[in-house]
């Protein structure tokens, strides 16, 4: 699976809020930070950088997919 190579922190936090019942609780600095609570309770860290190292895409997606009980490609749709 490719990631994306030009995807920023806000896009990819607005893309969860929106998609997958991910609340933006607040930002400290550069860090945008979003919390849920289905299944249970989670809270990630999102950089809001321009754009994302795709390292810091391919852990954020491990995160929410193992989460969600889906694959990355999956949490993907809709970029």
């Amino acid at each position: 699976m490719k990631l994306p190579r030009n995807l920023n922190g806000v896009e990819l936090a607005d893309h969860l809020v929106k998609n997958w019942d991910y609340k933006r609780i607040h930002q400290t600095g550069s860090q945008i930070i979003l919390e849920t609570e289905s299944p249970q309770h989670q809270r990630i860290s999102i950089p809001a950088h321009k754009p994302l190292r795709t390292g810091t895409v391919a852990k954020i997606l491990q995160l929410v997919a193992g989460h969600k009980s889906e694959s990355k490609i999956e949490i993907l749709k809709g970029f």
